[in-house]
């Protein structure tokens, strides 16, 4: 055989087809009737992914119309069974034609794809209560959350144009509504790991994930919260303080996924920032002599379509005064941009120089650079906040950390110039 199913598209259709079962699958999970929940219809996606590559295969125009009825079949004498309070045995039932099908994928000479197909369907029926669980704590927020990141991805993302249009020609719709993709892609994984785990873990965690989210969010919101007594307020210094360094490492993160040839030049800052970051929180644990329980934080989940159109706003002026600036002021109007668009949030100043710099507007040393000025930006912006919902002690208590990082960022990008 040629290997012709180990291309990057075939495991996009597989993926895609166990995507589309999970999704039907949670809400039927949530139905007490439904004689068919998250696992089975998985399978059942897998099952009829597997019949149309099967049959494309061996020139069969009858095997996708045979699947659909054995599994109809299936859950007709599942239904039609009078057991309502035991297992009908329908997802046995589709592993069973799954494996029929692995099989016959394999004898076609792509046993890879179907050890690694089998895997996938073996962890299925073995994860069982975790799926059911997940399932059962699912809100109808977080399933409404879950369908608005759908309609940004699947619906929108494919329509929108991919031109670029406006003054300099920077604003390609496609690219920015990819960004927004892209970072409401994080905020959802976040926002479902922040909501599942948040409470059986303590003030690293709420503090990585916080970073994650949002850190100028978490920022505020402890920062309002540390005035209810000193425990708190070290709780709040602490997850403040977490959350800044791990905005600092996404931004490696997004670039290795936006501009991957930026990071030989930006390396050096993150990892400076980094390093001397998490030293200089280490003595601040250190200093904290009493933790308590940390109060989750309350996150509004950052899928919700109006975010996501703010944020493409947000981005797309970003761009347009970035390129403003480039052409009235040079270099100097491009940190300028980026510090005054960093104050609030680093990831459109990170988006847009890193866009800039794959059009081959600005070069690397430019691009971290600015980056670097919008993360300083962000860091002050954040201590003045401490200071105003805090206080001057919650502030002081951040600048250790803060200037810190600042300082390592700095020496790793003089270090790299």
């Amino acid at each position: 055989m040629d290997g012709v199913l180990l291309e990057p598209q075939t495991w996009v259709t597989f993926a895609a087809s166990l995507g589309v079962g999970l999704l039907i699958g949670l809400e039927r999970e949530r139905n007490p009737a439904a004689k068919a929940g998250v696992r089975t219809f998985a399978l059942v996606a897998l099952l009829g992914a597997l019949a149309a590559l099967i049959g494309e295969r061996a020139r069969s125009e009858w095997l996708i119309a045979v699947g659909l009825a054995a599994v109809a079949g299936m859950l007709i004498a599942a239904y039609a069974r009078d057991e309502p309070a035991d297992d009908p045995g329908t997802t046995t039932v589709v592993a069973a034609a799954v494996c029929y099908l692995l099989g016959a994928l394999a004898g076609l000479g792509e046993a890879p794809l179907a050890g690694a197909l089998a895997i996938a369907t073996t962890a299925l029926l073995y994860f069982k209560p975790e799926l059911e669980r997940f399932s059962a704590a699912l809100t109808r927020q977080d399933l409404l959350s879950m369908l608005q990141f759908l309609v940004v991805t699947v619906i929108v993302l494919p329509i929108v144009p991919d031109r670029a249009y406006g003054p300099y020609e920077v604003l390609n719709p496609r690219h920015i509504w990819l960004m927004v993709v892209l970072v409401s892609g994080v905020g959802l994984a976040s926002y479902v790991a922040l909501r599942f785990a948040g409470e059986r873990h303590g003030i690293l965690l709420t503090g990585l994930l916080g970073g994650l989210v949002s850190s100028t969010a978490t920022t505020v919101l402890y920062a309002r919260r540390s005035t209810e007594s000193a425990a708190i307020e070290r709780i709040a210094l602490v997850v403040v303080v977490i959350a800044g360094l791990v905005s600092v490492a996404r931004v490696g993160l997004i670039a290795a996924v936006a501009a991957p040839a930026a990071l030989g030049a930006l390396a050096p800052m993150l990892g400076g920032a980094v390093v001397a970051g998490v030293a200089a929180t280490a003595l601040l644990l250190r200093r904290l002599e009493r933790q308590g329980k940390l109060p989750v934080p309350e996150i509004r989940n950052p899928t919700e379509l109006g975010t996501a159109l703010q944020f493409g706003a947000i981005y797309a002026l970003v761009l347009l005064a970035s390129a403003w600036l480039i052409d009235t002021a040079g270099q100097r109007g491009v940190y300028v941009a980026a510090a005054v668009a960093g104050l609030a949030d680093v990831d459109p100043p990170v988006l847009s120089m890193l866009n800039l710099f794959s059009a081959e507007r600005i070069g690397a040393g430019t691009a971290a650079t600015a980056i670097g000025l919008a993360l300083l930006a962000n860091a002050a912006f954040k201590v003045g906040v401490l200071a105003w919902l805090g206080g001057p002690r919650l502030a002081r208590g951040a600048l250790g950390p803060f200037a810190a990082a600042a300082a390592g960022g700095a020496l790793g990008l003089t270090l790299s110039s």
